[in-house]
């Protein structure tokens, strides 16, 4: 819809303002689109001064004039877009979380504490209570490094799945706005992974030193898988490769559930979407990662071959894993810093993916 003349007037005037002495205008339209604003100001031309200074600077000054300002690169060229409009001002639904919590918790419980002798308490909870505090850690580094950065964000929502292997499918954490900028996104993506490893790892080791080593049963039977990781986990404490020989270890529900957190980073480290690794992995190379989501896709496509239930994860990432968390101010670079630690997590994602996670031996 075409702006009134005169509103257009006021318009130019307010972001002429804005950016005055900090972005230098070479061309302004005013139809340009914005998702999910319905209208919005494209502005062309070039910093003048660091992006990260000037977003602040920006921003401060058309947000009080209810504007959303973004900063993109397209054809080369430096832009800002300008949007009318406001996020949405919710609520944090801690009786939502508080409620799903409870239903995971049953459900993870269930797993190991139903029996055909009977409900085993000890068993439900050896293995519930460690993986549920591994996912609560991993959900709430997320989200209180969210909170620190001023951050709108739902609180985790975990996803209970009963009568299935692990009892759950782990939690997420809605984004109600986009982060400030790169670091941002990076902080908050490797604050979870970072914070689950903080139990997970130990508690492996604890759970295996509780397990045994003994012959494989006659099939059938199920073996978990091995990461790179847990190999060397159970080489460390074992002091062998395992299974091997007709021997493997006997695994104590407490290891067990650290597997299932190691497992669940893993799979969150996966450089695609909205994933943890696919915020690191924007962050990193911007909008080029959209091809490391197809090279994924083909992986996922050829693990599915030994493994078929990797065919369910190749259908999402196919449908979802190109669409990334973009921050508002997508110009200012990841601080050098912080690439290292990025690539750390790249590291962690060979470590920690299982390709083969449960196999049945008939």
């Amino acid at each position: 819809m075409p702006i009134d003349p005169i509103v257009q007037g006021r318009l130019t005037q307010t972001l002429i303002a804005a950016v005055d002495g900090i972005f230098d205008i070479q061309g302004i339209r005013f139809d340009a689109v914005f998702k999910p604003f319905d209208h919005a100001i494209r502005l062309n031309g070039r910093f003048l001064a660091d992006t990260e200074t000037a977003f602040d600077a920006i921003s401060q000054r058309l947000e009080r004039e209810g504007w959303q300002v973004f900063f993109r690169e397209e054809a080369g060229e430096q832009v800002i877009y300008a949007a009318m409009g406001t996020w949405p001002e919710t609520q944090p639904n801690w009786l939502l979380f508080g409620a799903l919590l409870l239903a995971t918790l049953a459900s993870v419980f269930s797993v190991h504490a139903i029996t055909p002798n009977g409900l085993d308490w000890k068993s439900g909870l050896s293995f519930a209570l460690p993986l549920i505090l591994i996912l609560l850690f991993h959900e709430f580094g997320h989200f209180l490094v969210s909170r620190r950065n001023r951050m709108a964000t739902s609180p985790p929502y975990f996803i209970p799945m009963p009568f299935s292997i692990f009892g759950t499918l782990g939690a997420v954490i809605v984004m109600r706005k986009p982060p400030k900028n790169r670091k941002q996104l990076f902080q908050m993506a490797v604050a979870g992974p970072l914070g689950g490893l903080i139990l997970a790892i130990p508690f492996l080791f604890y759970g295996l030193s509780l397990s045994e080593v003994t012959p494989l049963s006659p099939p059938p039977y199920v073996l978990e898988g091995n990461s790179i990781f847990y190999l060397a986990a159970k080489w460390l404490v074992f002091g062998q490769i395992l299974p091997s020989n007709g021997m493997d270890v006997q695994i104590h529900n407490i290891a067990f559930a650290a597997w299932v957190g190691l497992f669940i980073t893993g799979l969150n480290l996966i450089p695609a979407g909205q994933l943890d690794g696919g915020h690191v992995i924007y962050t990193l190379l911007g909008p080029k990662a959209k091809y490391l989501s197809y090279a994924a896709v083909a992986g996922f496509l050829l693990l599915s071959i030994k493994y078929p239930g990797w065919l369910i994860w190749t259908a999402l990432l196919f449908f979802l894993g190109r669409v990334y968390a973009v921050p508002r101010d997508d110009l200012t670079p990841l601080p050098g810093k912080y690439k290292a630690l990025g690539y750390v997590m790249l590291v962690l994602l060979l470590l920690l993916f299982t390709p083969i996670p449960i196999t049945l031996v008939q």
